[in-house]
Formats: C-alpha cells, sequence, structure tokens
C-alpha cells in the first residue's frame, strides 16, 4: 500500500516461523528464534528497515529477551496497545490509536524506508485491512509441536506471489508480495 507522500517504502510484515508453522513457542517462548537468526543474517533487510510496529504482547516478549540480543536496530520504534505501560520507555513510542494511523505513523517515521510489522495481532489486522505490501518469512530448522500460529483464527484467504528465496545459513528467508 505504498502511498507516494510517505515514501518508496513497504509495509512488511517480518515472521521468523518454525518448520511447522508456529512463531513463538508454548507460552509465547520466543528464544529459539536466537538460535538461528541475527540481525546479521540478513543485512540487507535490517538496511531496508526504517521502523517498526509491534503490539504489546511482542514487546513485552523482546523486553524479557533484551538481555540476551541488543543488536537489533531496526530504526523508531512504534507500539501499539490499548494500555501504555505506566513507566515509559524512551526507546519506543505507545500508539493508542487505530490500526491505519499506527501504520501511517510509523511510516512516516520510516523515512522512505520499510516499515516491518511485528507480532502476531499487529499483523493480522494489517493484513486483514490491506495494509501490508510484503510478507518475509525466516523458517528456522526446528518443530516447536506448538504456541502461536503463523497466522491468528480467522484471518480468511489472502492471496501471495513468492518473489524471492534466500537462503543464510540454516535459515531460508521466503519474500511473498500480497496480491490486492
Amino acid at each position: 500500500m505504498n502511498d507516494p507522500s510517505i515514501g518508496t517504502g513497504k509495509v512488511v510484515v517480518n515472521r521468523a516461523m518454525s518448520l511447522d508453522g508456529f512463531i513463538a513457542g508454548p507460552g509465547h517462548a520466543m528464544g529459539w528464534i536466537a538460535e538461528h537468526l541475527t540481525a546479521d543474517t540478513f543485512p540487507e533487510v535490517m538496511a531496508a528497515t526504517g521502523a517498526m510496529l509491534v503490539g504489546r504482547g511482542t514487546y513485552e516478549v523482546a523486553q524479557g529477551m533484551a538481555a540476551e540480543d541488543t543488536s537489533y536496530d531496526g530504526g523508531p520504534q512504534f507500539v501499539l496497545t490499548h494500555e501504555p505501560p505506566g513507566e515509559p520507555d524512551p526507546t519506543v513510542t505507545f500508539l493508542t490509536c487505530g490500526i491505519e494511523e499506527a501504520v501511517a505513523t510509523a511510516r512516516s517515521a520510516a523515512g522512505g524506508k520499510d516499515l516491518e510489522i511485528l507480532g502476531a495481532d499487529v499483523a493480522g489486522q494489517c493484513l486483514r485491512r490491506g495494509l501490508v505490501d510484503e510478507i518475509l518469512v525466516y523458517v528456522l530448522p526446528v518443530l516447536l509441536g506448538d504456541g502461536v500460529r503463523f497466522t491468528p483464527p480467522g484471518l480468511g484467504r489472502i492471496d501471495l506471489e513468492p518473489v524471492a528465496t534466500t537462503r543464510s545459513g540454516a535459515v531460508t528467508m521466503l519474500r511473498f508480495r500480497v496480491l490486492k
């Protein structure tokens, strides 16, 4: 959904996924991702990223993992939430608006680069409203058996066009264009 007034950046759902289709393990565990994927695995994605929009749940999980990995810098971070934390976090901007306004705000801050969407709920909202241009999937060599599925229930059919497949070490990145 490229708006010329915002720049050339795309809205990209960015997901690491186990081979059996989970983006988080039981209890929203995501430590298994860092075993295979770092900011250096696909540096071209980091170079193209101007801002990130994440949901509150993903933000909370990332806070718990922050001590393990501080190398990820995808530009300004925006957290979409119904209830901002009592204690502000100077590294992020908390948004309490609707999804369309949140995407527009974060895209503007991306400075013409891509806006990365992280988190199952926020990504589902963006996909439902036709706000996503591409989906990046990092397929990791692990079977989790249970956890948070790649897409939320009831999302409905969304047609995709394969754009690229790239491998870095044990990780395969799949890139799809969202057909509208």
